[in-house]
């Protein structure tokens, strides 16, 4: 699974799932975030590791026609990709270690529901104890004013 995680509102914006770990499917995280944002994601920093599925010419070719900057973290330094293995540890403690899927059609469904569910009505701390989606709301409203 690879996934997209504004660290500024803590919302999932993208997320991919496949059998491998490659830069197809950075890449379909990645374009959902994208599409997420109604495609206006000029500027945006995009910070990863430094695994391959990241440094693939994929990967790299969208970042740049998008006018996305890539930053990759420090070889071995886990601390750098934090909020995201955070979320990550949370999704298979809540969700995946917790149910047992038939089908990866059902995995994906369920998984959409989870982070939709996490988006939607997760309170965290870092963003005064309200959900992704309502920062991002209240955001949006403090601009317009």
């Amino acid at each position: 699974m690879a996934s997209v995680l504004d660290i500024g509102s803590r919302r999932v914006l993208g997320f991919a799932l496949s059998e491998h770990h490659d830069a197809q499917l950075a890449y379909g995280a990645l374009a959902m975030a994208a599409a997420v944002r109604g495609g206006n994601v000029a500027g945006v920093i995009f910070h990863t590791d430094q695994g391959s599925e990241y440094t693939a010419g994929l990967v790299r070719a969208a970042c740049a026609r998008l006018g996305i900057s890539q930053s990759m973290g420090g070889p071995g330094s886990a601390l750098d990709n934090a909020a995201i293995e955070s979320w990550h540890s949370t999704l298979t403690f809540e969700l995946r270690s917790a149910e047992q899927f038939a089908t990866r059609a059902a995995a994906r469904t369920r998984i959409a529901a989870w982070v939709d569910e996490y988006n939607t009505t997760r309170r965290h701390s870092a963003i005064g104890m309200i959900s992704p989606s309502a920062f991002e709301a209240s955001q949006r409203r403090g601009q317009a004013a």
